[in-house]
């Protein structure tokens, strides 16, 4: 049940209506009540199949304005790059040693995974852990490297990965309600065409269907391509 504060703010929507992007921000910032300094999300209804392995979606790209939001990153290297990974700013970095430790435990304390191209036939041995977990290095996200340092860089200055999940759907996070509108707008106008460069080839129809903005605590709107 929603509270009766979203219900009425709600209420001030037409549910019928695309909104433009301006006109969304300013009723964001207009009701905007809680005690936090909220999200603002995106969120991209696609027209895809998800249980199709061809109509995968999976992108990345670097925000104008970093959310500020800090990810753990562990670099799967060889040993003549475990110090460049180190000295680069991984988190957690290893190669054998790593994989049989997350084999055993299971465990994976790390928010992105990056790997050099000679040792992803050893992270096969725990595809089923990283995998589900949406930290499998892949081609897509450019995750496997042979620029370990270049990479580690990229990714502490706020690059970002997105996917579709079960229901077709991407939601990445843009901003916060106290940033400036201008802001904002760099941000969805720069994941918007990051997803976009994302169609799968073989997908002939509308690609992305509707696009909702929220906060954290308040209604979505429709927003106008």
């Amino acid at each position: 049940m929603r509270s009766k504060r979203y219900q009425k703010i709600k209420s001030k929507l037409d549910k019928n209506r695309v909104y433009t992007l301006d006109e969304a921000l300013d009723f964001i910032s207009m009701h905007a009540r809680a005690k936090f300094d909220e999200s603002i999300e995106t969120n991209f209804i696609l027209g895809i199949d998800p249980k199709k392995s061809e109509q995968q979606v999976r992108g990345s790209t670097t925000l104008p304005h970093d959310i500020g939001k800090k990810k753990k990153i562990a670099a799967f290297v060889s040993p003549e790059k475990t110090k460049e990974a180190k000295d680069a700013g991984a988190d957690v970095v290893g190669g054998q040693d790593l994989i049989e430790k997350i084999k055993k435990t299971k465990k994976c304390d790390f928010d992105i995974a990056i790997a050099e191209p000679t040792i992803m036939k050893d992270l096969a041995h725990i595809a089923k852990i990283l995998g589900p977990r949406g930290l499998m290095p892949s081609p897509k996200t450019e995750t496997i490297t042979t620029d370990i340092k270049g990479t580690i860089n990229e990714l502490s200055k706020g690059k970002l990965f997105f996917k579709n999940d079960a229901g077709g759907g991407i939601h990445v996070v843009i901003g916060k309600v106290s940033w400036k509108e201008d802001k904002i707008k760099d941000n969805f106008n720069t994941i918007v065409e990051a997803v976009k460069k994302a169609k799968p080839p073989k997908i002939k129809d509308k690609f992305i269907k509707n696009i909702v903005l929220a906060s954290t605590m308040g209604p979505g709107f429709k927003i106008s391509l």
